[in-house]
């Protein structure tokens, strides 16, 4: 770690000059040029040195520190871009109040610099006070950006702000210390997301995120610990696993704690170690130090890979009035770990009464003071917790908030329990959780069913797998009219869980299949729902002549809207369609017109090419809006989608060489289940024929879409084997660049 002092020349036609620290001076030469003289009064490693130059327009704002210092804010971009940075603007100075607020951490220069570009691989990089971002995760206005993308900005902003502190000011010894920065800055971005919207909502968004992917990642031939034990090419460890299951982690600490606990640690770990590059250890012992705890059990989550599975059984004894909970974990074998170690998992649990109310909770052999929540130290093969005075049978909530990172099965749990859950739980996650359990079931159920019925097309196998039972649509009818609840959160009950995660529920599935019950399922809520879908569209539709705003209150109108319209949209009417085609060519915000675009998407009418025509047309000169067009094309899954895809390399609006456009083009595509697992391969043979040419422009990328391909493994024998053709075509590929042929080869073990 070293200061830095640097000087800058250039010709004039770069006037911008940056790098880190404050600017000390400045100046012009002979010959047209000039020059800028930085000063950073902080030790940092190298990978933290940035420099910019270039012809960028700024802006410029303020912020007190708690202190009473002013530090001068600017964000520099393409001139044609200054009218987009406002709301980054207002959202790093957020952070930097939260930050204060949260964790007493003070910005400790006098200017903080924010760059946001085009061409940058990833979506953001913490320099120490020169932040270089993806134009996409700053600029926004109405009429260019979702609720979802100022909600992004707002979290990936405080996110490399936040690294000021947890990355730059006590960073990292080692590339295998990856977590200890990323993993606690993640965390610490979520809980400032949650302040500034939604907890509840914020918790499912990350939960789902987690589930979707990261286990999709653990249980693959790429699962690794959140603290790697090796790497070829340390670019590929940018990993879910070592970002948002490092997060989980940190939380872990955080539950197991307290809210003043882990501040206690955070405190001690900042006293130790400011201005030193340290390890995942050290964030530990500052945990378990400020405490006096023993966590011991807490370093396994570091060194082993895979999602523990918790399984729990619950009994009562009514004639003793005790409930006692049962747990059992194991975490399943990764490559190069075939034996696992139990894990401490912080189980964090309620009991409902008759009433739907929370019981007070008296833990047999503690001595904590009695709540309606209790979290249980699981750090055992197995375990027994017994409450007493427990009379009658109770409802157990269990994992509230999601306390940790686990696959949990409820033995014995019944379809009434759940419902019980969905209308009266306290916790909300829980509330969520109840319904997304209750709809996994009947996925499985159906699926199953399909699969089994002897039918030979898909559209047979679906039409024999059953109905969607009253219990449950009357279930999802109360939380849709439930005004006591959020729009979002409400929008976030009635989805059913996502592909991903069900396919990991299915052994050797068949995605297709998966995605053509999901979307049976979808239809039929969606035609015995429809007054009350069409009542919250009607209910939720802004008032005339209301201007756009991303307040929460907003966004959860507009979120609750728009995915009733999603819903009503698979109904395939000409009505409905006509209404949503109206909406797209009448929508004041990118929320709405994207909404409604999507929705046309995935059907098959004349009017979803005169959409997508009409869209491009409107939006062919923001490249940031394009993006959305292109991803909207080829995540479809209408039939015979994979000419229009193929014929999108050729259009002037995708850019190989550009990496914003590769995600968008490839990224969408493989979230088509129909496309992209098209049961001929086509699919397959695309994306191996795209990561090809992509590896010999932007390695990084290339190896991103290969990851698509790494889990084969969750599906049926003819799609593994023609994924592993794939696969073994990119590993023997001349000239392959390290980062593909580290994944590639790992996947083919």
């Amino acid at each position: 770690m070293s200061k830095y002092t640097t000087r800058i020349e250039a010709d004039e036609k770069y006037p911008v000059l940056l790098s880190n620290g404050n600017l000390v001076d400045s100046g012009k030469l002979e010959g047209g040029r000039h020059y800028a003289v930085w000063e950073d009064p902080w030790k940092k490693p190298c990978y933290l040195f940035a420099l910019v130059a270039g012809d960028l327009a700024m802006s410029e704002d303020k912020f007190k520190t708690m202190s009473g210092r002013e530090v001068t804010l600017r964000i520099y971009v393409q001139a044609k871009n200054l009218g987009k940075v406002d709301h980054a603007m207002v959202s790093l100075k957020h952070a930097m109040k939260w930050d204060e607020d949260t964790f007493g951490l003070e910005y400790d220069l006098d200017l903080f610099n924010i760059v946001a570009v085009d061409d940058f691989n990833m979506g953001a990089m913490e320099n120490k006070s020169l932040n270089v971002f993806n134009s996409r995760l700053v600029l926004a206005s109405p009429e260019t950006a979702t609720d979802m993308d100022f909600g992004r900005i707002e979290g990936v902003i405080g996110h490399e702000y936040f690294h000021n502190w947890t990355g730059n000011r006590v960073t990292c010894r080692d590339w295998f210390q990856l977590t200890l920065k990323e993993g606690l800055t993640v965390f610490r971005d979520q809980e400032f997301s949650a302040d500034m919207n939604s907890r509840p909502v914020k918790r499912i968004e990350d939960v789902s995120r987690l589930r979707t992917s990261q286990y999709t990642e653990d249980a693959g031939p790429m699962a690794h610990p959140i603290r790697p034990e090796s790497y070829i090419k340390m670019d590929n460890f940018y990993t879910l696993t070592v970002y948002e299951k490092g997060a989980e982690v940190v939380r872990i600490y955080r539950n197991l704690l307290g809210k003043q606990g882990f501040r206690k640690g955070i405190d001690l770990y900042f006293k130790r170690h400011d201005g030193q590059a340290v390890t995942c250890d050290d964030f530990f012992a500052a945990m378990a130090d400020a405490n006096g705890e023993d966590l011991s059990a807490l370093r396994n989550w570091y060194n082993q890979a895979g999602t523990p599975r918790l399984e729990v059984t619950c009994e009562h004894n009514a004639s003793a009035k005790t409930f006692t909970i049962h747990t059992k974990q194991s975490t399943p074998a990764t490559p190069g770990q075939a034996t696992k170690a139990p894990v401490l998992i912080p189980l964090t649990v309620g009991l409902l009464g008759p009433d739907g109310h929370d019981l007070p909770l008296h833990l047999q052999g503690s001595d904590a003071e009695a709540g309606t929540s209790a979290t249980l130290r699981v750090t055992q093969e197995q375990q027994s917790f017994t409450f007493s005075d427990v009379s009658p049978r109770p409802v157990p909530s269990l994992l509230r908030g999601f306390s940790a990172p686990v696959n949990m099965e409820v033995v014995g749990q019944s379809d009434e329990d759940l419902m019980f859950l969905l209308a009266h739980d306290s916790d909300a996650f829980s509330r969520w959780e109840a319904g997304q359990r209750l709809a996994r079931k009947l996925v499985l159920k159906l699926y199953n069913a399909a699969a089994d019925s002897g039918k030979g097309s898909v559209e047979e196998k679906v039409s024999a797998a059953g109905e969607v039972p009253g219990t449950l649509v009357e279930g999802i009818r109360a939380v849709l009219k439930d005004e006591s609840l959020d729009g979002t959160f409400r929008a976030a009950a009635i989805s059913l869980p996502a592909q991903s995660e069900l396919i990991g529920l299915i052994p050797e599935a068949d995605p297709v299949l998966v995605h053509s019950i999901r979307s049976h399922i979808v239809k039929q809520l969606a035609a015995q729902l429809r007054p009350d879908l069409e009542a919250q569209i009607k209910k939720n539709d802004a008032p005339a002549g209301d201007a756009y705003s991303p307040d929460f209150k907003s966004v959860a109108r507009r979120t609750l809207k728009n995915k009733a319209l999603s819903m009503l949209a698979t109904l395939k009417e000409p009505s409905i369609t006509k209404d949503i085609m109206h909406r797209f060519q009448s929508a004041t915000n990118m929320t709405d017109r994207l909404s409604a675009l999507s929705a046309l998407s995935n059907l098959e009418v004349p009017e979803r090419q005169q959409a997508l025509d009409e869209f491009y047309s409107l939006f062919k000169d923001d490249t940031l809006v394009v993006l959305k067009w292109l991803t909207q094309q080829t995540a479809s899954n209408v039939p015979g989608n994979l000419p229009r895809v193929t014929a999108l390399l050729d259009h002037p609006a995708f850019n190989m060489s550009n990496p914003n456009s590769c995600y968008s083009l490839f990224g969408g595509f493989f979230q088509s289940p129909v496309t992209f697992h098209a049961a001929d391969g086509s699919g397959y043979e695309f994306l191996g024929n795209a990561i090809l040419k992509v590896d010999k422009i932007n390695r990084t990328v290339a190896a991103r879409l290969v990851g698509a391909l790494t889990n084969f493994r969750q599906f049926d024998k003819v799609r593994q084997d023609m994924i592993k053709k794939q696969l073994q075509r990119i590993k023997s590929q001349e000239g392959l660049s390290e980062n593909v042929f580290e994944i590639a080869s790992k996947s083919l073990e």
